[in-house]
């Protein structure tokens, strides 16, 4: 299947508008929803400084975000996981998921998460991205696929 390394090579060998693209992996920090950025990735016209990223260039940008959480234990209530990907501060688009335990559940689930979001931003705009239960990232077993990525549209 397709990894942070595959997505890499591709979006390195493709120029995205004006050279102004970030794909970076994130991992989540220590008694913080926000989620930090690796040195490990690509960051080209924006400014990737952790946790956020700074555009350079006004423009319409897609702003992606794929996390993966594991549950180590099964749980027999509801847990609801809540990205926010937040502009300045501000949320400017959020995704809710409700994962459900079933009496049949084992021992560790896994669960994938995937926001796309559209906007338009100005220079100098923090893009940055939280959770509302950190804790279940999965930062073990694929730290490498847990990504926050900016396009910038020509």
């Amino acid at each position: 299947g397709n990894t942070f390394e595959d997505y890499l090579r591709i979006l390195q060998s493709v120029p995205a508008a004006n050279g102004t693209a970030a794909y970076m992996r994130v991992s989540s920090t220590v008694n913080s929803s926000k989620l930090s950025l690796a040195e490990k990735g690509i960051c080209e016209g924006i400014e990737c400084q952790s946790p956020e990223l700074v555009i350079r260039e006004q423009g319409l940008y897609l702003i992606f975000c794929y996390l993966n959480f594991h549950f180590p234990n099964c749980s027999k209530s509801p847990i609801d996981l809540k990205i926010e990907l937040l502009v300045n501060g501000r949320v400017d688009s959020q995704t809710l998921s409700t994962f459900c335990a079933s009496e049949t559940c084992q021992d560790e689930t896994f669960k994938t998460l995937l926001q796309l979001h559209l906007t338009h931003l100005d220079k100098e705009d923090k893009i940055s991205v939280t959770l509302n239960h950190p804790e279940f990232l999965n930062d073990v077993s694929l730290p490498n696929e847990n990504v926050l990525g900016v396009l910038m549209y020509s």
